[in-house]
């Protein structure tokens, strides 16, 4: 990006929060999006209640008030479990200055411009719509369900149901949704289809000290300045790359300033919210990277994401391409220490978002195994190419994809040998 198109990108960025800060004149607190926020009481209860393993040909019925962000089912879904999820109900929004009482269903409101600066759970689902996540809310992703829906676990984990609503409705509104749950299927009854989140930690075949010291520890900008830390490793082939982003919610971001506004045009205009905001071009094995992903709240995406750059690498094991990652988390805004520029500024705790990558990635039921490794240089401190610090246990966590979440046991690994060694 030239120094031209910079200025102007950052000039749309803080025109994007300064029109969010006019438009939600909201409490720290009324910001936090109901899935990260509210949820976490839940989320962390869920660790502690024991719940109840989901049989097959039994029905579940949950009482879900308008009042409620997201309720813990207490229902554990083993992998490959199905369940239909059929539910009846009404909500009301009450009236306000500029619009009367709105009384909807399950299937939630028809999205409208106003919902392009609010954060909703599911950001182009219905707004009030019935919606699930199977696991935590800190990395879970929340599907629509609407009126009814088919499900089948990719993993196991606890059921959650919720409204795609903000924390202002869910304090104003009134009514409540029956919702049913059918088991279809209880699923896989192996051992490791009840492990919560995906496959334990294992070792992997051909992820050796070799072929790990063969990988830079770091990427660099494009004068060659060492900058963010290679933290994640997929073996896949590319197919099952960009599906498996895909399938934990990540999105392919956009590769220039004009792609920016021609996709947030478009997005405005069919009330999408805009997540693929452009990120810098980075470079490992003196190439720029080949994919660039977001994890991004709806609004805050300007100043907030998670975000990664992937590269394929030279190498390979049993004949798959070995994929690097770094990954960070931007959490705002600091001086780029090489020109006194804008830049964002990143979490310094840089293994939150390793695991962010892992978990996220682990629950679509798209990888096969996974390992932490701690290569023979392992970097543990360091600053990035802005000049903002980090620092790290060292450790590298590798994912073996595969092609489809699992309706039989995984099968038991392959030995495998990594390319060149």
């Amino acid at each position: 990006m030239n120094r031209l198109a910079s200025r102007r990108f950052f000039r749309m960025a803080l025109t994007s929060i300064c029109g969010f800060i006019l438009v939600s004149p909201v409490s720290r607190a009324q910001q936090a999006s109901p899935a990260s926020a509210s949820t976490q009481t839940a989320a962390s209860s869920a660790a502690q209640t024991p719940g109840t393993a989901a049989e097959a040909g039994k029905t579940y019925t949950f009482t879900l008030k308008s009042t409620d962000q997201w309720i813990d089912t207490k229902l554990d879904l083993h992998a490959a479990a199905q369940i239909e999820v059929t539910a009846t109900g009404t909500l009301t929004y009450p009236a306000t200055q500029k619009k009367p009482a709105q009384d909807f269903g399950p299937a939630g409101l028809a999205r409208n411009w106003v919902d392009l600066i609010h954060q909703y759970p599911v950001p182009d689902a219905g707004h009030g719509e019935l919606i699930a996540r199977l696991g935590p809310a800190d990395y879970a992703q929340p599907f629509a369900v609407g009126e009814s829906f088919t499900y089948t676990a990719p993993v196991a984990g606890r059921l959650y149901l919720g409204i795609n609503q903000g924390l202002n409705e869910a304090s104003s509104a009134t009514g409540s949704f029956t919702v049913k749950v059918s088991v279809k299927d209880a699923g896989l009854a192996t051992a490791s289809a009840a492990v919560s989140g995906g496959p334990a930690d294992a070792p992997i075949a051909g992820v050796t000290n070799a072929l790990l010291a063969k990988i830079p520890r770091r990427v660099s900008d494009q004068q060659g300045n060492p900058g963010d830390m290679v933290n994640v490793l997929l073996i896949g082939t590319q197919d099952q790359v960009v599906k498996t982003f895909a399938a934990g919610g990540w999105v392919q971001v956009d590769r220039s300033v004009s792609d920016t506004i021609l996709t947030g045009l478009v997005d405005s205009l069919e009330k999408k919210d805009y997540l693929t905001m452009p990120m810098s071009t980075l470079y490992l094995f003196n190439r720029p990277q080949d994919y660039g992903f977001a994890h991004a709240e709806p609004v805050k995406v300007v100043m907030s994401r998670n975000h990664l750059r992937v590269w394929k690498s030279p190498y390979k094991i049993n004949g798959v391409p070995v994929w690097c990652i770094a990954a960070t988390h931007d959490i705002g805004f600091e001086r780029d220490q090489r020109n006194n520029s804008v830049t964002h500024k990143i979490d310094p705790a840089i293994d939150g978002e390793r695991e962010f990558v892992d978990n996220t990635l682990s629950v679509t039921g798209l990888v096969a195994q996974r390992d932490h490794v701690t290569p023979p240089d392992a970097l543990t401190t360091a600053k990035t190419a802005t000049g903002g610090e980090f620092h790290s246990d060292g450790r590298i966590v590798v994912l073996v994809l595969r092609d489809a979440a699992p309706s039989s046991p995984p099968a038991s690994p392959t030995t495998t040998s990594a390319a060149s060694n």
